[in-house]
């Protein structure tokens, strides 16, 4: 198997380029471009071997690689940094919590948070800023009006 690899250099470096190419399309789905830059520099090896421009040694084939990828990297790096963020899609600071109503089981004031177990998960509650009063009463119905990491700011209903 060696001896067949050492003397079908052009093809290995093909056959890696297209494994490297399979790798980062199915496995990372283009998450990971660097992985894309070394398939492409792979085939650029392998094509430079197959018609004859570089010897297929292992010295050439690894230098070929590693510059290929590089000057790959350097030629595509931005374009491909755009098409990765323009696919980011703006946060949204809608919820499906917002509009929650339930029973405060304590005072809640700007400076008094309470606590509220919903799905499994103590929440912090807390007096939502736009709300037209300056603190809640336990017993009292109110809303989410807006959520973030463990917390939950409320209104009266």
């Amino acid at each position: 198997m060696i001896e067949y690899i050492q003397s079908h250099q052009s093809g290995f470096w093909i056959t890696a380029g297209f494994i490297l190419l399979a790798a980062e399309a199915l496995v990372f789905g283009f998450a990971t471009i660097i992985i894309l830059f070394a398939g492409i520099g792979a085939l650029i090896t392998g094509l430079l071997m197959a018609v004859g421009v570089l010897p297929e040694t292992w010295i050439a084939g690894v230098s070929s690689f590693g510059l290929s990828t590089g000057i790959v990297s350097m030629l595509l790096w931005k374009p491909m940094r755009r098409l990765q963020n323009d696919n980011v899609s703006p946060q949204s600071n809608s919820s499906d919590l917002i509009g929650y109503e339930f029973v405060l089981q304590e005072d809640i004031s700007p400076m008094k948070t309470g606590h509220h177990r919903y799905s499994g998960i103590d929440w912090t509650i807390e007096l939502d800023p736009s709300a037209a009063t300056d603190s809640l009463l336990a017993g009292q119905r109110v809303r989410v009006a807006s959520v973030d990491a463990g917390i939950f700011r409320v209104k009266s209903v």
